[in-house]
């Protein structure tokens, strides 16, 4: 939907609410016109339920609202004397329709000063366990996301079993598209394996996403901007997976922007910039990419032993899982300085990195077009598009920027022959309506990363990664082995700066002792 017409659906939703309850205000001593006033009857209707005013924000926020709306049709029904259970039941169930028949069809009365406690132990539990969703599903959509590593992308900086917790607003957290949906559940319900969110699944449309019910893109300030180098979570622009890792069913549908799986990878190159990848290195701008010192690239080797293996002892030194060459060679995935360290040994005769060379098409590599025979180990140069920057149209060029035009930017693009259309009208060129991103795993050859379906939008960016919270090995089956495999010198570490990884662990211990001492002295003062 468009502004205009999530306008139009605001009026309709307020001329139901004046409907509904204009005759419940004058009973509580206000005016009836109150009940008509756009926001302004939220302020009114807090006051007549003996509520405080910010819930009113709670009931614009997108998601959050889905669970505050409930909340205060039955606080409506409880203020003019329907407590009763099956009165909270018909509130919830009719959508808060139930209130029409208060309004109307009886003669209740506004209970000024009545107690705000629930009336029993059960709606006490209920009353807890709904704030606590809510206050949740805040955290979650606009501060702060847990995440966990799936994959070996940007293994030696965060490892497979790392769980983060992701920052929505450094880079400003995005708002909800999707607004009829589970909270805190990504594409489907855990344990359901059902889709977790109202949409349209025409898997003949790829933008089938785009419901009725589904909010423009916004998102909230943000306190920086994405910089070269930064890790970045976030969804995967290509994906078209039923559900999101682990998805084996064969099944695809379409999703909407903030439903598609979450990817994490360390943003190379941001818009503006030209990148070329040679021998594996990252070349921004002509200048080769200096990487802090935390992320340590790594790439095929081919260690020729001559059939020899190594001992365990330098097995277990250089990080060797294969205790027997393959073919009288090991391929091993190493770092470069780890290769130098290798190469000393002296069963080795020689160690030569795995490197894929330009002339080769491989379909799989960003922009699929035979005009550009790139590897992931040589490709490139290519221009980052940068938003409010004019490039020119034509078949060299459109490789690179068809999906950006057609699904990124929502034109209706068509091609004949070496003509271009842009919605109708034949295009030379084009203007970019946002930021986009060139995001790449450390590991550089066992990474899906920009490489296979190229630039990352900034409307498909996530957050920040800024703490590793818990690191455990994930093939671990048992959960006592899981707890044995917990990798305590990584927990609660930073994930950028530069050094190694500092743990404060015993800073979280403190804080957590700290709120139980008080909250003993509390209850015992009140005892």
């Amino acid at each position: 939907m468009t502004f205009t017409e999530w306008f139009i659906f605001f009026l309709i939703i307020q001329a139901i609410h004046f409907l509904g309850t204009w005759k419940l205000y004058v009973k509580a001593g206000r005016k009836a016109w109150e009940a008509a006033v756009p926001v302004y009857n939220a302020v009114i209707l807090m006051k007549i339920l003996n509520r405080p005013k910010w819930w009113v924000i709670l009931l614009f926020v997108p998601i959050v609202n889905l669970l505050m709306f409930p909340i205060v049709w039955v606080e409506t029904c409880r203020s003019f004397g329907f407590n009763k259970g099956k009165d909270t039941i018909l509130a919830i169930f009719t959508l808060g329709l139930y209130i029409y028949y208060i309004n109307y069809a009886t003669n209740s009365s506004h209970i000024k000063n009545r107690s705000l406690k629930p009336p029993n132990v059960v709606d006490e539990w209920l009353s807890s366990i709904a704030f606590a969703v809510i206050a949740a599903t805040l955290v979650h959509t606009y501060f702060m996301q847990p995440y966990t590593i799936p994959t070996s992308s940007l293994e030696k900086t965060l490892l497979v079993g790392d769980y983060l917790f992701v920052s929505k607003f450094h880079y400003g957290a995005r708002v909800p598209m999707t607004t009829v949906a589970a909270p805190m559940a990504h594409d489907t319900i855990p344990g359901l394996g059902a889709k977790s969110f109202l949409s349209d699944d025409n898997p003949e449309n790829k933008n089938s996403w785009k419901n009725k019910l589904s909010l423009p893109y916004m998102r909230l300030p943000a306190l920086q901007k994405i910089k070269r180098n930064d890790i970045v979570v976030f969804s995967w622009p290509a994906d078209s997976l039923k559900a999101m890792w682990g998805d084996n069913s064969g099944k695809f549908t379409y999703k909407p922007i903030d439903k598609r799986t979450n990817y994490v990878k360390r943003c190379v190159g941001v818009a503006g910039d030209s990148l070329e990848v040679r021998d594996g290195y990252v070349f921004i701008n002509g200048k080769k990419t200096i990487l802090p010192d935390r992320a340590k690239p790594q790439w095929f080797f081919e260690v020729d032993t001559e059939g020899k293996n190594f001992s365990r002892g330098a097995a277990e030194k250089y990080n060797i899982r294969e205790w027997a060459p393959r073919d009288g060679k090991y391929i091993l995935n190493l770092t470069d300085d780890e290769a130098a360290l290798i190469k000393k040994d002296p069963i080795v005769k020689s160690i030569t990195k795995t490197l894929r060379p330009k002339g080769h098409y491989d379909k799989s590599v960003f922009p699929h077009s035979p005009k550009y025979a790139w590897s992931s180990d040589n490709f490139g140069p290519i221009y980052i598009p940068k938003k409010g920057v004019t490039v020119e149209l034509n078949e060299n060029s459109i490789p690179f920027y068809e999906q950006i035009i057609r699904r990124y930017e929502n034109n209706n693009l068509t091609i004949f022959g070496n003509n271009i259309y842009i919605n109708g009208k034949k295009a030379k060129s084009y203007t970019f309506k946002q930021d986009y991103y060139w995001m790449m795993g450390d590991n550089r050859q066992n990474s899906l990363d920009a490489r296979n379906w190229g630039y990352v939008p900034f409307d498909h960016v996530v957050g920040k990664p800024v703490m590793v919270w818990l690191s455990w090995d994930p093939k671990a089956k048992s959960f006592g082995e899981k707890l044995k495999s917990i990798r305590w010198d990584r927990m609660f570490t930073t994930v950028g700066g530069s050094g190694k990884p500092v743990s404060y662990l015993w800073v979280v211990i403190v804080l957590i002792a700290g709120y139980i001492f008080y909250s003993i002295r509390k209850s015992k003062k009140k005892a």
